[in-house]
């Protein structure tokens, strides 16, 4: 077994650039966690969760942000995993219940993370070649990842201070080299820089960083107009689509084109006993409103636009619902997790949450909800409700 781990290892490999990795993957997944986490919960929320509806760009942001960093963490865990797999070789793999514990924390850390990055990626894809809810096992990953990185970290902390910087490396190289040296031969103070077949440690460090760069500045252009002019392998381009504006989901895929264009086409809206209903017409004559927000998909896209509509408060107000009360917002489409949505009060009395029936100056395009759809600031597009024919009080 010496002489296969002999064949895999490499002087560029070193416990301070496994450390320095450590740390680059470790700060994404950390924002990863975080940033999904907040997206989980808009989705799910708990009954002590704060709704924020500003800055309406809120939830574009956080969403970018996780999918962005994400596909940075494919070249940063790939370099990690290429640093330490000589030590996975080590004979043999189990010397104590302690060190058993240890690298069976490893492998699931390891796992785990190849899973998530891997559905993640598909994901922003729109591919699911599995039988179980993205979202779920997506979730628990992320709660896995982040317990078996904290337990890692605990039990390699000593290893991480002594390699955290180049001062307190250059110590632990000494240290480690004075203890093995022969009594009466000196010990330099520390080691060259280490190289390989030309490459140096800071040469693959830097080498590592530009790949990560190079794979944010190509995608994050799905998420961030500055970047937009970059973004050349992304799923999702802005300002394309039906009225310059990207989708997920046709009606044709939902299955509503029939029902959304039948002439009889009605809202109804309700609260207890009290129920109306209103043609397009009738919704078109309303006070309409307009603002400027963005369309954010849990895949990480994002796109603004100009919207424009009847505000749901008002259309609550004219069946006496209670300004506290929670929403479900009923799609044409049936079943599944696009057929209905629920909305909380800090949403539906925002003045900014819409019963869209116009985008960019336009009536809306089939494919974006028409004959009405929500609109609301801050809100993962899976809950903007497209093809809308009911609206009340739960």
């Amino acid at each position: 077994m010496d002489s296969v781990n002999g064949r895999f290892s490499s002087p560029l490999r070193s416990k301070r650039l496994t450390v320095v990795l450590g740390r680059w993957l470790g700060m994404a997944f950390i924002v990863c966690f975080v940033t999904g986490l907040f997206s989980h919960l808009l989705q799910d929320p708990p009954g002590w969760m704060l709704f924020l509806t500003r800055p309406v760009w809120l939830y574009a942001a956080t969403q970018g942000i996780h999918v962005t960093t994400g596909i940075a963490s494919i070249p940063l865990l790939a370099a990690k995993l290429w640093s330490v797999f000589p030590e996975l070789l080590r004979w043999p793999p189990l010397k104590s219940v302690v060190h058993g514990l240890e690298r069976a924390s490893i492998a699931l850390f390891v796992s785990a993370s190849l899973v998530e990055v891997t559905i993640g990626l598909l994901n922003t894809f729109q591919w699911y070649p599995w039988p179980f809810s993205f979202k779920d096992v997506h979730y628990w990953l992320g709660w896995v990842i982040i317990g078996s990185l904290a337990l890692h970290i605990a039990v390699k902390l000593p290893l991480v201070r002594a390699h955290w910087s180049r001062r307190s490396d250059a110590t632990a190289l000494a240290a480690d080299t004075a203890g093995a040296a022969p009594a009466g031969e000196s010990v330099p103070a520390a080691a060259a820089p280490a190289t390989g077949p030309g490459w140096s440690r800071r040469g693959f460090l830097a080498a590592i960083t530009a790949s990560t760069a190079v794979v944010v500045l190509t995608t994050a252009g799905q998420s961030f107009t500055w970047l937009a002019g970059l973004n050349f392998f992304a799923p999702r381009r802005m300002d394309t689509g039906p009225q310059e504006v990207p989708i997920n989901r046709t009606a044709a895929q939902a299955g509503v084109a029939a029902a959304a264009l039948a002439p009889d086409w009605v809202l109804a809206v309700s609260s207890g006993s009290v129920q109306k209903t209103f043609t397009l017409a009738q919704l078109s004559a309303l006070p309409q409103y307009s603002y400027g927000l963005p369309i954010a998909c849990v895949e990480g896209w994002s796109q603004g636009a100009q919207w424009r509509g009847v505000r749901i408060r008002d259309l609550m107000a004219m069946v006496g619902a209670p300004v506290d009360a929670v929403l479900q917002i009923s799609s044409l489409e049936q079943g599944g997790v696009y057929g209905r949505s629920f909305m909380p009060a800090a949403y539906s009395q925002d003045e900014k949450t819409l019963l869209a029936l116009e985008l960019n100056g336009a009536p809306l395009d089939l494919d974006h909800g028409y004959p009405a759809r929500i609109i609301a600031p801050g809100r993962p597009g899976v809950l903007q409700t497209k093809w809308v024919h009911k609206v009340e009080v739960i």
